[in-house]
């Protein structure tokens, strides 16, 4: 009898996205269909304006309400009533996932689900998590400068494993953050999020090697935005996360706290 494949839970965070939702919850269930007959679509609408959550809703209702095993709905929508920041939708996404497998992009159309296939195929035993990378960042100059010093700066700072943090292309084992893994499994110390903002994917790789996880690497395409804007490249925000790096930096590379949210 051939192994069972394991489940997989999508998630996406959504912000005002409305504009290219609905077709990236259409290429991730055709995608995932393939993988598994198991599987559940999430979208963590982060604090999104009325008239856009209402887009939304109309958006998952016009997949017809598609239900999975013991008549579950696989396509549902976790609503934050005010903006928790992407650290905080990520942790509701990761929170709200129920199957083996967890994988989440974003909203703004950038990556292309389809590519979940590759990170699939990657993930071999003994992997905790397979991060994407872009092979061509399809951005303006600025940004490009921009990620590339950032990435640099988390990369040295807190001796990160891979070559592109800020790829939100991500398939993590949902064990990675169960305080009891089942029997036979690793037994490390599960990875515990608490960050709110953009830091939280410094935070998220930095905890699975930290905790002995080991983590593979993909090249995925990366897309002109096709709508809305970055919530990132501003000063204010720039600032902010300045200092939320040097918080977490202080956390986690000098205190050595990697259980404690304060």
């Amino acid at each position: 009898m051939a192994d069972k494949k394991p489940s997989i839970s999508i998630f996406f965070p959504f912000l005002n996205d409305w504009g290219t939702v609905g077709s990236l919850v259409g290429l991730a269930i055709s995608t995932v269909e393939k993988l598994t007959d198991d599987w559940e679509v999430i979208i963590v609408n982060d604090g999104s304006k009325k008239e856009d959550r209402e887009a939304l809703e109309m958006i998952v209702e016009s997949f017809g309400g598609i239900r999975g095993i013991r008549g579950i709905r696989r396509i549902r929508v976790i609503h934050h009533k005010k903006n928790r920041g992407y650290g905080g939708a990520l942790r509701s996404g990761f929170a709200a996932a129920k199957k083996d497998l967890i994988f989440y992009t974003d909203c703004d159309a950038q990556y292309d689900p389809r590519e979940l296939a590759k990170l699939y195929k990657s993930l071999k035993p003994g992997i905790a998590m397979v991060n994407g990378y872009k092979i061509k960042r399809q951005d303006p100059i600025i940004r490009i400068a921009a990620g590339r010093l950032y990435h640099y700066l988390v990369k040295f700072s807190f001796g990160l494993p891979i070559r592109d943090t800020d790829c939100d292309f991500r398939l993590v084992r949902r064990e990675v953050f169960d305080p009891s893994p089942p029997a036979g499994g690793s037994g490390r110390t599960a990875v515990r999020l608490f960050e709110n903002t953009g830091t939280i994917c410094v935070e998220l790789v930095k905890k699975i090697d930290y905790h002995g996880y080991k983590i593979a690497e993909v090249p995925v395409h990366h897309f002109w935005r096709t709508s809305g804007k970055s919530q990132f490249f501003n000063f204010g925000r720039l600032f902010a996360t300045g200092i939320n790096l040097a918080k977490l930096w202080w956390k986690l590379m000098v205190r050595k706290d990697y259980i404690c949210s304060t």
